[in-house]
């Protein structure tokens, strides 16, 4: 659920990166200790709230959990069809609340300072091999990547309902080559830049 930051001034972007990721932390712990559905519904209440504080048009909040709704229609009705549609609710909306959170904590905060976060996170664990710069570069490209993505995705989307076609698998195959295509100039640039992750990491 990394999305584009949503450059607005509000309460919830002045809160640090140092705040708003270990909540997000805990959250993605706490919220399966909960096995109430009124409780989660509450929690998932105040997220709303969060988005309305933080000034995110509804258009764009409700587009960071649509993404991933057939996923998660799918996960409640298996669950429901196996467990029962008590235990169904219940995962449903852990599963959307963390998603909302998560997409409202990446609406509000600027993915640099997601990144030097994460990396000041991870520095105790150099001794241990962990290189916190390369796995910085690694989180920064993938948010990077998710607004390229989406184009894409829409891209392809728009060329094949100008043939006539709604919906096919096939809309897989071109954008699994675009996808492949920008991977490939994204490399040859940092190639090109004389960028290695791994060497800067090394000299730092």
């Amino acid at each position: 659920m990394l999305s584009i930051y949503h450059d607005v001034r509000s309460p919830v972007h002045s809160l640090p990166a140092a705040v708003k990721l270990p909540v997000l932390l805990a959250a993605g712990i706490g919220l399966f200790m909960i096995g109430d559905a009124g409780v989660l519904a509450a929690l998932l209440g105040v997220v709303v709230l969060g988005f309305a504080a933080a000034r995110v048009p509804w258009r764009l909040a409700v587009r960071q959990v649509g993404i991933a709704l057939p996923f998660l229609l799918l996960i409640v009705l298996v669950q429901g069809l196996v467990e029962g549609w008590g235990s169904a609710l219940v995962v449903g909306l852990r599963i959307l609340t963390l998603l909302a959170l998560a997409g409202l904590v990446t609406l509000t905060t600027r993915a640099e300072a997601l990144i030097d976060v994460v990396e000041r996170a991870l520095t105790p664990l150099k001794p241990l091999g962990v290189r916190p710069e390369r796995i910085g570069m690694v989180v920064l490209m993938t948010i990077r990547f998710v607004p390229v993505l989406r184009e894409h995705a829409d891209a392809v989307r728009d060329a094949q309902r100008a043939r006539g076609v709604e919906r096919s698998f096939v809309f897989l195959t071109p954008l699994l080559v675009k996808t492949l295509r920008t991977a490939d100039g994204l490399a040859q640039a940092l190639d090109a830049r004389g960028v290695d992750p791994g060497r800067a990491a090394r000299q730092r």
